[in-house]
């Protein structure tokens, strides 16, 4: 003989499975929130490292800097004004460019020009890192979808709205300043063979007499 489960059971069941649905949908709702408001709107707390470099351009062969409100990629190597101090966001892709000695931020604003603001905080001065096959990386504005930064051949910004990613004047290289030490350099390594063993015990010792 089957025993039917009482009614008040069977409501309490039903008022569990709504609460853990519900539970459900607004935790998916918070992380949507999140994602929204941390990639439209990156704060100071949301930054997960700080590098400092330059950007190499491929189409004059020398640097980015910002002098203050003008930016051009007529920098030296190791030029004061070509250190780069990049703020990576929390989803790495993500990056503000700021001058190490001008402590203004490379931005874009709504008619594409590029220009030197000394606060970074404003979406227009997010760019977001492309890596290409070619070994050079391209900035795209997160707010202006296709627009790139970019330096014609004398050194001047182009309009975000006249770049494509195809474009050489919108590749750049990272570089390390001049007279820094390239970091991946410590961690190289020399392949050991029977002929560098021998070597070394045969290398004459200068501590010796």
């Amino acid at each position: 003989m089957s025993v039917l489960p009482s009614r008040a059971g069977t409501n309490k069941a039903m008022v569990s499975t709504d609460h853990s649905s519900h539970e459900s949908q607004q935790t998916s709702a918070d992380f949507r929130f999140y994602i929204e408001n941390h990639t439209r709107n990156p704060d100071d707390l949301s930054r997960k490292q700080v590098r400092i470099y330059q950007l190499y351009s491929r189409t004059t062969g020398k640097h980015v800097q910002i002098l203050g409100k003008k930016v051009n990629a007529n920098g030296d190597d190791g030029g004061k004004y070509a250190l780069l101090v990049v703020e990576t966001e929390t989803f790495g892709s993500h990056i503000r460019i700021k001058g190490k000695e001008s402590e203004h931020y490379i931005c874009m604003n709504e008619k594409g020009k590029i220009v030197g603001r000394p606060d970074g905080r404003k979406q227009e001065c997010v760019f977001v890192e492309e890596f290409l096959e070619n070994n050079y990386t391209a900035l795209v504005s997160a707010k202006y979808k296709g627009w790139y930064l970019g330096f014609n051949r004398k050194g001047r910004p182009k309009k975000g709205s006249r770049t494509t990613q195809r474009q050489q004047e919108v590749h750049f290289m990272k570089r390390q300043p001049k007279g820094r030490p390239d970091p991946l350099e410590e961690f190289r390594f020399t392949t050991v063979t029977k002929r560098t063993r021998r070597a070394r015990r045969l290398k004459p010792n200068p501590k010796r007499n």
